[in-house]
């Protein structure tokens, strides 16, 4: 921080992130964020301070103990980019935002009659989770969406729940190929260096573009292999000649 007229009292600093002086006092004295500047018996906190409560919020709303965030924050370095960075790491990105629905409105959208019974196979899968007031949160509003409209197709839905975990299972194939590449190159170069402080907004940038890359590469490679697939069940099941085909691509 550049000048003191920018730091925040205890007060100050529990309005701006959301927390009574109480809990921010208690994440204090679990070392969860750094001791305040002190000016006699006042102590003023940072953009540090902010950044790491903050933080602390976003993982306990995750489900995160408070002993698993006191060790991941634990070894996390001090500074707002390597903040930035783990925020990165844990709010991985989704292209929209969470929906919330009772079950009959899920049947509706679906159309197929409300049964509990697809309700308890969704929130095995994870494509929804039940809330405390009853209804349903769809996490991947997308994922949910793209099932519905196979469905109206005409393929059944008992054939869609087997196929998913089949999905899941590739696409975190897939998820580790691409963090392996990141862990194995970019982030291995950058810990050997001793993690630079200059060095941090390029890795946050690089973790902020690499899944929509990824997913770029992914559809084309996808693209072609369905390609490839419909030809082949097309001369296995019809007879016919791939070559014969118009083309797929």
């Amino acid at each position: 921080m550049e000048a003191h007229d920018e730091e925040l009292t205890v007060d100050q600093l529990a309005a701006e992130v959301g927390m009574t002086v109480r809990n921010v006092r208690a994440y204090a004295g679990r070392g969860l964020i750094p001791p305040p500047r002190l000016v006699g018996r006042t102590g003023y906190y940072g953009h540090d301070h902010v950044a790491r409560l903050k933080l602390v919020q976003e993982l306990l709303s995750k489900g995160y103990t408070l002993a698993a965030v006191e060790r991941m924050m634990g070894e996390l370095p001090d500074g707002a980019m390597a903040l930035g960075v783990f925020e990165t790491l844990v709010n991985p990105w989704t292209p929209s935002e969470p929906e919330i629905l009772d079950e009959f409105q899920l049947a509706e959208r679906a159309g197929v009659p409300h049964d509990p019974a697809v309700i308890t196979r969704l929130v095995e899968l994870g494509i929804a989770e039940r809330q405390d007031d009853g209804r349903l949160r769809i996490p991947n509003p997308d994922l949910l969406r793209t099932g519905l409209e196979v469905i109206k197709l005409g393929v059944p839905m008992q054939a869609i729940f087997e196929m998913l975990p089949k999905l899941f299972a590739q696409a975190d194939a897939v998820a580790k190929t691409y963090v392996e590449l990141f862990r194995g190159t970019v982030w291995r170069e950058f810990s050997d260096a001793g993690l630079p402080a200059e060095g941090w907004p390029e890795i946050q940038r690089t973790l902020e573009n690499i899944i929509p890359l990824a997913g770029q590469a992914l559809v084309a490679a996808f693209r072609e292999a369905m390609a490839r697939e419909i030809e082949i069940v097309a001369y296995e099941e019809l007879g016919l000649d791939p070559k014969a085909l118009p083309s797929t691509g």
